[in-house]
């Protein structure tokens, strides 16, 4: 069931958000130099690299200077860049991850392999599923970037402190996943964007 609302849920989506595409697209090619999407390497179910896409928040080659965003004032985010990441709009693109099957609606996020690496055996157990567009994790770190702010070393706080509990929201919801519980979670997600 829960693939068949994938296909069904994202093939709709990309069709009634088409025209919101455009506009998107034409608001990041006017905003700055580069690429409409951002494109990495994220690591999927069963430990599997895929490649996500996202609408392009950042200036040409930021990542170089770190992957993690710190603060909504990070001066590498682009002045379109911040709209999108305020309501999500930067994730959109993803619904094309969900279409091809190497995401879901509702599952871990994906991470990128250099901190998949660090994962402990027991931590592995979030590959046992698709990655997803938002899950338990999601809901409680939804402002992690500000968060992040607040520490003198963002990179050692990520590892220490907020990729563990992550993790540990992660795999209570493999623990409890489901149909019904998912749409929770989708229906929390859109509540807590938009308040």
């Amino acid at each position: 069931m829960k693939r068949a609302f994938d296909i069904l849920f994202s093939l709709f989506a990309l069709i009634v958000l088409f025209p919101l595409f455009v506009v998107i697209s034409t608001l990041i090619i006017l905003d700055s130099k580069g690429s409409i999407f951002f494109i990495q390497k994220r690591v999927g179910k069963d430990n599997r690299d895929f490649t996500l896409i996202k609408f392009r928040t950042m200036l040409k080659e930021s990542e170089a200077k770190g992957l993690l965003t710190v603060g909504e004032k990070d001066i590498r985010i682009t002045k379109a860049g911040n709209w999108l990441r305020k309501y999500k709009m930067d994730e959109l693109p993803q619904l094309i991850n969900i279409l091809k099957g190497e995401m879901s609606f509702v599952g871990p996020r994906p991470e990128v392999r250099k901190y998949v690496e660090l994962y402990s055996p027991a931590q592995l157990k979030v590959l046992s599923v698709k990655p997803g567009l938002t899950d338990y994790a999601s809901l409680e770190y939804i402002k992690e970037s500000e968060l992040l702010k607040s520490f003198s070393d963002p990179e050692i706080a990520y590892i220490d402190k907020i990729m563990p509990d992550k993790l540990a929201l992660n795999l209570q919801y493999i623990n409890e996943q489901g149909f019904w519980n998912d749409l929770k979670i989708i229906g929390k997600t859109i509540r807590q964007i938009f308040s």
